[in-house]
């Protein structure tokens, strides 16, 4: 059973001639583990699909089950409960809280899901130092580098041990070395803890870690390929 799978989907916005489809019937599955790039131009429906995907935007047509539950059936009420339990979200401009330092950045969706301070913080120390970070606790944004804000957005996506991420052009702002670091843990999350993972990107780098490339043009899938997971892995 796949951890993610999308069904004919589309996104139409406008009517009449003013008709676009940012997304056109698209099906997509995502399995425990594994690891999917998404890639195409800019305009090509690669965020609108991934923000579908992810329970931020609804579509016009199809189903989406994520674990099994139709996420496309529920009323608008219970999706932020959806994000906050089965999903982690990882983005290109790091989207940390600039007043907080990286371990209240980490807990905040522990505390809005209704987890008290102290244990979430707890849990967001525990999630930050799996990936290196037990000496910037209590750095503020401002006071990290570049790769890791990008490691304390990871920890924030895998705090509440979500089924599947989604990852947003998560390199984009990395130098070449700091991106390989974070291609390295993305791999190493997938693999060691059998999470599914989405990868929007127009970093050609990445496919060295996904076991599969979709290429998305004019809203459609136009070609899928076998990425290098299978031959680079490391942490099987």
């Amino acid at each position: 059973m796949p951890i993610l799978d999308l069904k004919n989907v589309s996104k139409i916005y406008g009517s009449g001639h003013t008709q676009v489809r940012a997304v056109d019937d698209v099906s997509l599955r995502v399995d425990e583990g594994e690891i999917v790039l998404v890639m195409g131009p800019s305009g090509s429906g690669k965020t609108t699909l991934i923000m579908m995907a992810g329970a931020l935007l609804r579509p016009t047509n199809g189903s989406i089950h994520i674990n099994s539950n139709e996420i496309t059936k529920l009323s608008e009420s219970k999706l932020p409960a959806i994000r906050l339990s089965e999903l982690g979200f990882i983005f290109q401009s790091f989207n940390l809280i600039s007043a907080l330092n990286a371990e209240e950045n980490v807990a905040v969706p522990l505390i809005i899901n209704g987890i008290n301070k102290k244990e979430a913080i707890d849990k967001a120390r525990q999630s930050l130092d799996k990936l290196g970070l037990s000496e910037r606790l209590k750095n503020l944004p401002r006071d990290l580098s570049g790769g890791e804000k990008q490691r304390v957005s990871i920890a924030r996506a895998l705090v509440n041990n979500p089924k599947i991420i989604f990852a947003d052009e998560p390199t984009a702002n990395l130098d070449s070395k700091t991106g390989h670091e974070v291609m390295d843990l993305l791999c190493s999350t997938a693999c060691k803890e059998k999470r599914g993972l989405v990868i929007v990107t127009h970093d050609q780098r990445l496919e060295d870690i996904a076991d599969r490339v979709i290429t998305i043009e004019d809203g459609k899938i136009t070609k899928e390929k076998n990425g290098g997971h299978a031959k680079t892995c490391k942490h099987k």
